[in-house]
């Protein structure tokens, strides 16, 4: 059975992740969507049918895990697309942060996908796909974004080797940066109005269009996937600036 895994499945670019690609992937027949709100996956299969197949895990939790890892041995499952979606983020000096909430970003962003990932590559063959959620916060260090924009550098620099490693298996890696999008993510970050004058002033993203161009970027074999223009020339001028100079211009 060819499969697609999706986490943080339950809202924003999960959902249109989900959505695309249940409409681009024909000839995938079963869609696992991950997140640890149950009715929000359960809303998501009623839109969309039995293609879809809802799992309630809390990734940072090693028990949970196993029951994936399970599951997709008791599937005997090919997996033909993994999207490493699930991940948080929160505004605000370093030590003003809960340390829950520093050392939080780390274990879902960084270990819960390095975890997923490793799990899941014994069950992909030749031209499957995996697309780790990463973020123009990767391109730079964000001043007030300290752990999180180092969990996104985190997730390119793992994306970029691990598609080095997997091209004799002929499995691609991409790394999706999206800048802002209006999604849950800003009210979790404690992201409002006037809490940022960056955020305030960046254009958004459109989640469906990001999903979309990210799994044709993906199917063409790209490494790397940034939506608008103003982030694709912040990528670029992010590689030739010091990173003290970019630091000025792209703290939150």
């Amino acid at each position: 059975m060819n499969i697609a895994v999706i986490t943080g499945a339950s809202s924003g670019l999960g959902v249109e992740y989900t959505k695309a690609v249940f409409d681009i992937y024909k000839d995938i027949q079963q869609i696992w969507i991950i997140a640890r709100r149950e009715d929000r996956l359960k809303e998501l299969k009623s839109a969309l049918g039995d293609k879809i197949h809802p799992i309630a895990l809390d990734l940072t939790d090693n028990s949970a895990l196993e029951q994936y890892a399970t599951l997709l041995g008791d599937k005997k499952a090919n997996v033909k697309l993994l999207i490493n979606n699930a991940g948080y983020g929160k505004l605000g000096n370093f030590e003003d942060l809960a340390k829950e909430d520093n050392v939080g970003m780390i274990e879902l962003n960084c270990c819960s996908l390095t975890a997923v990932t490793a799990i899941t590559l014994p069950y992909m063959k030749e031209n499957s796909e995996i697309i780790n959620t990463c973020s123009i916060a990767s391109f730079a260090p964000n001043t007030r974004l300290a752990v999180y924009s180092s969990t996104k550098a985190y997730i390119m620099s793992l994306s970029r080797a691990l598609r080095q490693e997997l091209k004799k298996r002929k499995i691609n890696v991409l790394a999706c940066c999206p800048g802002p999008m209006d999604t849950e993510f800003l009210s979790v970050a404690n992201i409002t109005k006037g809490a940022s004058k960056t955020f305030d002033h960046l254009p958004r993203v459109n989640p469906k269009t990001m999903a979309t161009k990210t799994l044709k970027a993906s199917k063409k074999k790209k490494a790397v996937y940034t939506n608008l223009f103003i982030f694709k020339l912040f990528r670029v001028i992010a590689k030739i600036l010091p990173k003290s100079i970019v630091m000025k211009f792209c703290g939150a």
